[in-house]
């Protein structure tokens, strides 16, 4: 049965890479409307996000927000045939505009290392493949249920020069060493991770929710220059922006050093509000403390 589904996914995204970019995003934008009036789990959390994080809004004006960010979402899946499917060089020249750069470079020259904080934001697949191409970057990859369908990720994200490790002790190790030698690494600032430990609750968007310590540690422990980075889709391709994080990010501090952290990912994200994975329980907290916004689901 995994074979089988994995056969499935990889004659999809191979049907999409096929398909102009502009068509591949404008079936996406099709499912992501039709999905919407079905109200499935994925609307319900998006729709329970928004609310939570922008409660200025009118229940209307959230509604339309999170139906906007359904629509993005499919559009993101109908692109990643293009993005996982195709050559580098091909999505290379899907990349339209890069704002910041010059801050990975600089710190590489200097023989600084770099962590690329990359949020789940437009396209961020598009993100590590950019970055892999500035430097020696090593990044850690967990793979997903399906195990032949990791072998397919692991390989796509690979292709532009990064060198992907587990998520284990060896190759967290590998990272650290890497990134005090002056390398790059990528990480996911906002992936709730599942073991209490790995994690503490800090505020983003003004919400309390369990937030990932990794980054914060990492970022002080090799003294490297943290850069949030995200790709906006944009007609016929993206527009990458390379941010300097705020300084409180390198504070000592592991609260003080999240909440810089979440108020990083909250500026990038309001830049391009709908392209943020409103689906995913980013509210989620550790441990629990009353009541939570996702307890009926």
């Amino acid at each position: 049965m995994n074979t089988l589904k994995t056969r499935v996914i990889v004659g999809l995204l191979y049907f999409c890479a096929l398909l102009p970019l502009a068509l591949a995003r404008s079936l996406g934008r099709i499912l992501g409307r039709i999905y919407w009036p079905i109200g499935g789990r994925s609307r319900k959390v998006t729709q329970r996000n928004i609310r939570a994080a922008f409660p200025e809004l009118t229940p209307r004006q959230q509604d339309r927000l999170a139906r906007r960010s359904i629509i993005a979402t499919g559009e993101l899946i109908a692109e990643m045939g293009h993005i996982w499917m195709r050559p580098w060089e091909y999505v290379a020249g899907l990349i339209k505009q890069v704002h910041g750069v010059e801050l990975i470079v600089e710190a590489q020259e200097a023989g600084r290392g770099v962590i690329v904080l990359a949020p789940h934001l437009g396209n961020w697949e598009v993100v590590g493949l950019h970055a892999a191409t500035l430097g020696t970057m090593i990044s850690l990859f967990e793979p997903p249920p399906l195990p032949k369908l990791g072998s397919v990720i692991k390989k796509a994200r690979e292709r532009s020069g990064a060198t992907l490790v587990p998520t284990d002790s060896r190759g967290l190790a590998k990272l650290l060493r890497s990134v005090k030698r002056g390398d790059l690494s990528g990480i996911l600032p906002d992936q709730a991770p599942p073991e209490l430990g790995s994690g503490e609750n800090s505020p983003f968007m003004g919400v309390s929710c369990f937030t990932p310590t990794l980054a914060s540690n990492m970022i002080r422990r090799t003294g490297a220059l943290a850069v949030f980075c995200y790709a906006r889709r944009i007609p016929g391709g993206f527009s990458l922006h390379y941010e300097l994080a705020e300084p409180d990010i390198y504070n000592e501090d592991t609260g003080v050093s999240l909440a810089a952290m979440n108020r990083g990912v909250e500026a990038c994200v309001r830049q391009c509000v709908e392209q943020y994975q409103w689906e995913y329980k980013r509210f989620r907290v550790r441990p629990r403390n009353g009541v939570g916004i996702y307890d009926d689901m």
